[in-house]
């Protein structure tokens, strides 16, 4: 749409421009005019009060003739509109691809952290961090991998990498910064917390020190939401499993102490 904006405003300027010429070539002919008809009407009347007001207008102003450009001319100016509105389509095309998701620059965005292998692997996660922008412990890291569904921690595999960038519409380095907020803000949905939280448990239980059951993950969450930062409101008689009554009695002789 700018681009047949663009070559509309550029027509019309040529347009002016040709005309304003055209005005400037008739004012200077009728002057010439003028002069040799007064030159005339003074040799064959003594007097240019003798000729009416009708005879004197006639004479001065000529009837007006279209200046047909020359072909040269005509064709250098229409190749001319032409180049420019090529230059400026060519542009927002440009522009367009590169805006534009591609699964060849994913493809190749992939390998420059995964190497010769087909996953990404602590090295390459580590400097993929660091080109994004954030620590691997960040949570935002947390939440990419649910949205890549990736099935081992540190690990990205190549038809995850895929699957997942597709969906977020990311094929370069710069897109997945811009949409790291977007990632967080998943965070605020109470639906999307309790799935990521829920597949943080399944990233957790790869550890080797498997010290938390799930349903204990899910009494994690509902405590975080109905408690206090204080633990002021904490009911030590609650249905809450022991694993919990003993982080509350650690962190309470923290304090103290």
């Amino acid at each position: 749409m700018h681009s047949d904006a663009a070559a509309v405003n550029f027509q019309l300027n040529s347009h002016l421009s040709t005309l304003a010429n055209i005005h400037k070539i008739y004012h200077t002919l009728n002057k010439l005019n003028l002069t040799e008809d007064i030159g005339q009407d003074d040799h064959q009347t003594g007097s240019l009060r003798s000729c009416s007001s009708s005879d004197c207008f006639s004479k001065v102003m000529p009837p007006r003739k279209k200046r047909r450009p020359a072909s040269g001319d005509d064709l250098s100016a229409k190749k001319s509109r032409h180049d420019s509105m090529y230059r400026k389509y060519d542009s927002t095309r440009i522009k367009t691809e590169e805006e534009a998701f591609s699964s060849k620059r994913c493809l190749e965005w992939f390998y420059e952290y995964a190497g010769t292998d087909e996953v990404v692997g602590p090295e390459g996660m580590e400097k993929f961090c660091e080109d994004i922008g954030v620590e691997p412990e960040n949570v935002v890291m947390l939440v990419l991998a649910w949205k890549l569904d990736a099935q081992n921690m540190g690990y990205f595999t190549l038809q995850e990498w895929l699957k997942g960038m597709t969906s977020l519409q990311c094929d370069t380095t710069e897109k997945l910064r811009n949409t790291l907020d977007y990632l967080r803000s998943l965070l605020n949905d109470s639906t999307n917390f309790k799935l990521i939280y829920r597949y943080a448990f399944d990233f957790a239980r790869q550890s080797k020190y498997k010290v938390i059951n799930k349903d204990q993950w899910c009494n994690v969450l509902e405590f975080s939401r109905t408690i206090n930062l204080d633990l002021s409101n904490y009911d030590e008689d609650g249905a809450w499993p022991v694993l919990l009554d003993e982080f509350v009695e650690w962190y309470k002789d923290k304090q103290m102490s």
